[in-house]
């Protein structure tokens, strides 16, 4: 059986690097794309497959979401959490919080569906979805990474390789031990060459020695402070603590762009969304009001589509990023892959605030072409290296190569993976995921935990009454491990 560590070796992401820089290897440049060009009438032929019935009229306005109940924050958001560390949990079972598993969300009306999914916008909350952070389960992650892999390497180019076993955890504190956000983190290799991050919201740069090629040794230095560490040959998460004197800043800040998937299998999410969103960023405003929170949205499609992305800059307008999703539908498509990877670079190229915590929620059921994945990792270690936490939530039929690409760049970005499920009984079938446990809520509060946790910079869990199913033995985001757990 082949190695982890060989395996590790065969994946690394060659094609989405830069050319040698021998160790601190830094994030490659932005993929270049040229200017959008204007939608064009799609070719409905490619767009529905044969036998397929035409796509339903035109959606009607949504009608206002109900909000989530979510604690508000009095006053400046002043950051006291910091995450998890970064290792499994032990293999013995702790005494878990008593859940309360709610009952069963309740089914949409036959007379609300249509030949191809609504005949108008749902409202709220009726999608249900699980979320899983690879972080807090690395050796979970480093056995699913190794399988698919396998599976996949043979066909796709520039399998992006993320190797979690090892990390190298910065945490940069003010004098009261309260997480410092947006620091710049410079590591300096035995070479000479170094790289720059900046922590997130939660204070932690996180660094994986495989794919930043940290070498033995690194010299760590944050706000005039230099620290030496040794890299650990074995598995296991490594933290280095930086404390620099004076007090933690407040976020003010929160720059979110939508990617969002448009082709055809879409339709049903899509509608989904134009509601989901509202609510989402309702229950942030009314938790953080004094928060100044920007909204863009690139949709996307692929070549020989109407349009293969269409941008919506960074705005405070959200009533003029509502409409134009209120007016996007799913057509085109026709394969499995789509244009992902000139998603990601639209994305990544907006003009995000230096000071802002910077999500980018990625909406797809599909993956980028394989000849692409290079391209469309290479996106996301740039957006590594601006600091965007890319969060993916997978629609109905992921496949394979979606869920690992997805995974990889949540993982790398200290993000966590969101997936749609069955539990609500409503719109297309959803892949089951790969992952060992997880809790099942609502889509908008599962949504809305992730980016409030990237907000206040601690992981938020879900309510009792907010829980519909538990998959797995879960301990706050971990999967306790059996005694007979192996990586193989």
């Amino acid at each position: 059986m082949v190695s982890l560590s060989a395996l590790a070796v065969a994946i690394a992401p060659t094609s989405a690097a830069a050319p040698d820089q021998g160790l601190c290897r830094r994030a490659p440049a932005l993929p270049p794309l040229g200017p959008e060009t204007a939608p064009r009438p799609q070719d409905r032929h490619r767009a529905v497959p044969v036998g397929m019935p035409a796509p339903p009229p035109p959606m009607a306005p949504p009608s206002p979401a109900s909000p989530i109940e979510m604690p508000e924050a009095s006053g400046e958001i002043v950051l006291t959490g910091s995450r998890a560390e970064a290792s499994d949990a032990k293999t013995a079972v702790p005494t878990p919080t008593p859940v309360v598993v709610a009952p069963p969300v309740a089914a949409v009306s036959p007379e609300a569906r249509g030949p191809g999914g609504f005949r108008q916008a749902p409202p709220a909350g009726l999608l249900t979805a699980g979320d899983h952070d690879d972080l807090l389960n690395p050796m979970l992650y480093a056995r699913y990474a190794a399988r698919a892999a396998r599976q996949l390497g043979q066909s796709v180019t520039g399998l992006p390789s993320v190797d979690t076993r090892r990390t190298l955890s910065i945490a940069v504190q003010d004098s009261g031990g309260r997480a410092r956000p947006f620091v710049p983190v410079t590591i300096t290799c035995a070479d000479g060459n170094s790289l720059t991050l900046q922590t997130l919201a939660d204070g932690r740069v996180v660094l994986f020695p495989s794919l930043d090629r940290l070498g033995d040794k690194v010299t760590v230095a944050a706000g005039g402070i230099r620290k030496t560490v040794l890299i650990d040959a074995e598995n296991g998460g490594q933290e280095q603590a930086i404390v620099i004197p004076g007090g933690a800043a407040p976020v003010r800040k929160f720059d979110l762009v939508i990617a969002l998937d448009t082709t055809g299998s879409m339709g049903d999410e899509i509608e989904f969304l134009k509601s989901e969103l509202q609510s989402i960023l309702g229950d942030i405003r009314r938790a953080y009001p004094q928060l100044d929170i920007r909204v863009g949205l690139v949709a996307y499609r692929d070549e020989g589509d109407d349009y293969v992305t269409r941008t919506d800059r960074l705005t405070g307008n959200f009533a003029t990023i509502q409409k134009r999703l209120n007016g996007t539908d799913g057509d085109g498509g026709g394969d499995m892959p789509e244009a992902m990877d000139q998603a990601l670079i639209r994305a990544v190229g907006l003009d995000w605030r230096p000071d802002a915590v910077k999500s980018l929620l990625l909406v797809a059921d599909a993956p980028p072409h394989d000849e692409l994945q290079g391209r469309a990792f290479a996106a996301a270690e740039a957006a590594r290296a601006k600091r965007i936490q890319i969060v993916p939530v997978a629609a109905s039929d992921t496949d394979d190569r979606a869920e690992y690409f997805m995974r990889a760049v949540a993982a790398a970005t200290q993000s966590r993976y969101i997936f749609l499920t069955d539990d609500s009984g409503i719109g297309n079938a959803h892949a089951e995921p790969n992952v060992d446990c997880y809790v099942v809520t609502k889509l908008a509060g599962s949504i809305r935990r992730v980016l409030a946790g990237q907000i206040a910079g601690t992981r938020v869990e879900p309510l009792p009454d907010e829980v519909i199913r538990v998959s797995g033995t879960y301990d706050k985001g971990r999967c306790v491990l059996p005694p007979d757990f192996s990586i193989q």
